[in-house]
């Protein structure tokens, strides 16, 4: 048999002999890329590969590039040149930022009114309007106005059937509660037991710095009487800079919070939902009895927002406490920015329909690359899921 072989080899054409080789070379190859694939899952599965891996990542953060080591002095000099010229255009960004938060307090005094008459609405102190009430759905008007019109009779006499089948509401019974509810951010903090408080907000504020001082803006939660605290307004100051750090002046990215103030609750007794009572059972080393000990112990609470960790002088903080702190910054900044604004959007689920559709787009392509990778994996013949 082997001497046939070696006939048929001979006889074999060069050319065919060539795609044989070439054919065995692909194979090789592929033996060797699944090899090396193989061996980096194992790697980076591995924990201590990993985080040396990460040590040196750390090592090259904010290391000059082998590019810029490569030039030549006189462009080095003049790069330099251009980071004086960003660390001005910096200086001139925070200004700017200044000026957006003079216009923001020039603003809030024009949308106070309206904000005011929405307070006015939601607790029942004003009865707004049949014409303050018409509001146009998509579907109303893409219809006959005869049709609207017989729509809007049936409308007024189911609601007359409901209104004469339970008492009539005042105003807009728990918005705001339904507001925090809707919103995951907000809805993260809130404990059951925050409900009955909540129920009892009436409307939330946002006040700004007056011209000439610092910038900061404060979060007003006003209240209605109620059996939990006396206060009647609960409030959280939130303190800004907008000036680029001397040290590292290129991470300016417009006005950071550098610091918040909460305020104090006064709580009727046994009201206050921020502290639980539990039993703990001890025994006696001794005498080997056992007594029950009631004590005092902090509890989640969606009103633990007002009493946040205090920034020392010298700006150092644990890593729980910046993180909580870094996570109160983004819930303030939030209720300031959108829900004050658009809380009746938040009320009705709009705004977060809204804000679904910024992120729908995203989580699709990443559906997709996931699909992909999926579908690679499957096809490759030396993949195995156990790996």
């Amino acid at each position: 048999m082997a001497d046939i072989d070696n006939k048929d080899q001979a006889e074999m054409d060069p050319a065919d002999m060539e795609d044989v080789e070439d054919v065995e070379e692909e194979e090789t190859g592929e033996d060797e890329n699944s090899k090396a694939r193989q061996l980096t899952v194992q790697m980076m599965q591995n924990p201590q590969i990993l985080a040396a891996l990460q040590e040196r990542l750390d090592g090259l953060n904010g290391s000059p590039s082998g590019y810029m080591e490569s030039l030549p002095k006189v462009v080095k000099r003049r790069v330099n040149a251009l980071k004086n010229l960003q660390v001005k255009c910096a200086h001139i960004e925070a200004k700017f930022y200044e000026e957006v938060h003079e216009l923001e307090r020039k603003y809030a005094a024009l949308y106070q009114p309206l904000f005011d008459k929405r307070s006015e609405i939601v607790t029942a102190a004003y009865e707004p309007t049949d014409e303050e009430c018409e509001w146009k759905t998509d579907e109303e008007e893409e219809l006959t106005v005869s049709k609207q019109d017989e729509m809007k009779e049936k409308a007024k006499l189911e609601e007359e059937k409901k209104d004469e089948e339970k008492e009539n509401p005042k105003g807009i019974p728990e918005f705001w509660l339904t507001v925090f509810k809707n919103v995951d951010l907000l809805s993260d903090m809130l404990q059951e037991h925050d409900e009955p408080v909540l129920k009892h907000l009436e409307d939330i504020k946002v006040k700004f710095s007056d011209p000439g001082q610092p910038m900061s803006f404060t979060l007003e939660f006003h209240f209605e009487p109620n059996e939990f605290f006396t206060n009647t307004v609960l409030s959280k100051t939130y303190k800004m800079r907008s000036e680029p750090d001397e040290s590292d002046p290129f991470s300016f990215d417009g006005p950071e919070i550098m610091s918040c103030v909460g305020c104090t609750i006064d709580w009727t007794k046994g009201k206050n939902v921020t502290l639980k009572t539990i039993k703990k059972k001890q025994k006696h080393k001794g005498r080997g009895t056992v007594r029950t000990v009631t004590k005092t112990v902090p509890n989640d609470s969606f009103f633990n927002f007002f009493t946040p960790p205090e920034v020392p002088e010298n700006g150092e903080l644990d890593e729980d406490s910046e993180a909580i702190l870094a996570a109160d910054f983004e819930i303030g900044h939030f209720i300031r920015e959108r829900i004050v604004p658009r809380a009746v959007l938040y009320f009705t689920g709009e705004a977060i329909e809204d804000d679904d559709d910024d992120y729908d787009e995203e989580g699709e392509e990443a559906d997709d690359e996931e699909g992909e990778e999926e579908a690679d994996e499957e096809n490759d013949p030396d993949y195995d899921p156990k790996v």
